[in-house]
């Protein structure tokens, strides 16, 4: 095995020794240390990774990510990671905030791998975070991605309308809900409220043009029904897809629909 460290990635390289996946430790620009898998293209050299943001609770190792992972390797490179607060990474979850230093570390890791196309797919809370950086990150710098898939995302901050998203509040805002997340779902909370608000979802769709942009919802999403996505695909030009019958997000996603997902992230281009 060998170490290496390219500025602020730590990678653990054991392809030498057996086929699989790349391990990494990346530092994000507020110095967190966020855990990250590059798994190649399964046939053979692409020119396009994509980055995989998962949902709240989730982490880089889950199986419902990584079988995401492996069907969308079938297509592209894919980069998977655990946001700060979950799985191995450092740091403690800001719930969406801060979240977009993490992808950005793992789109610069991917262009530091020699992908010319990086592209994005978020889950839930990971499709929040994948609408908020394509809106910050744009141009021509190493932290822009070339298209963007949001999956079962949500459209507003504050959102408590379906049970489940009582909930997770409850979860994230009590502390006896966070000892609860910490001890049953691995995952770390931050007591602190935002301060300032962070852009929300539909905010940041206007912004994200000319990238290209999908969102992907369920009609049966226990978490944030169907208003989220037609409020997110009004604010700027995006496709739209509902999906009859599916749940919520990694979990709720069938290999039939992350392959057509996976098609549609490596051969979207801008418009014009």
């Amino acid at each position: 095995m060998k170490g290496e460290t390219e500025g602020r990635f730590h990678t653990s390289d054991v392809s030498s020794i057996t086929p699989g996946p790349r391990r990494a430790t990346l530092r994000t620009a507020d110095g967190v240390r966020i855990e990250a898998v590059h798994d190649p293209c399964a046939k053979g050299p692409a020119d396009t990774a994509i980055v995989v943001a998962h949902g709240f609770t989730g982490a880089a190792t889950k199986p419902a990510v990584r079988r995401a992972a492996g069907v969308f390797a079938q297509y592209a490179a894919v980069i998977t990671f655990s946001f700060r607060g979950h799985g191995r990474s450092g740091g403690r979850s800001t719930v969406g905030d801060r979240e977009v230093l993490d992808l950005a570390a793992a789109v610069e890791w991917a262009r530091s791998l020699g992908y010319e196309r990086v592209v994005t797919v978020g889950f839930s809370m990971g499709g929040s975070v994948v609408l908020r950086h394509a809106a910050t990150h744009r141009g021509s710098g190493r932290g822009r991605t070339e298209a963007v898939a949001a999956v079962s995302a949500p459209a507003r901050w504050y959102y408590r309308g379906t049970p489940a998203m009582r909930r997770v509040h409850w979860l994230v805002t009590r502390r006896a809900g966070r000892l609860v997340s910490w001890l049953g779902f691995a995952t770390r909370i931050h007591t602190e409220e935002w301060n300032p608000v962070p852009l929300s979802p539909v905010e940041a769709v206007p912004l994200i043009a000319p990238t290209p942009l999908l969102i992907v919802h369920g009609d049966r999403d226990p978490y944030f029904p169907v208003d989220h996505p037609l409020m997110l695909a009004a604010a700027g030009p995006a496709q739209l897809w509902l999906e009859e019958g599916m749940g919520h997000a990694e979990n709720a996603a069938g290999e039939e629909l992350l392959r057509r997902i996976a098609d549609w992230l490596t051969a979207a281009r801008p418009a014009g």
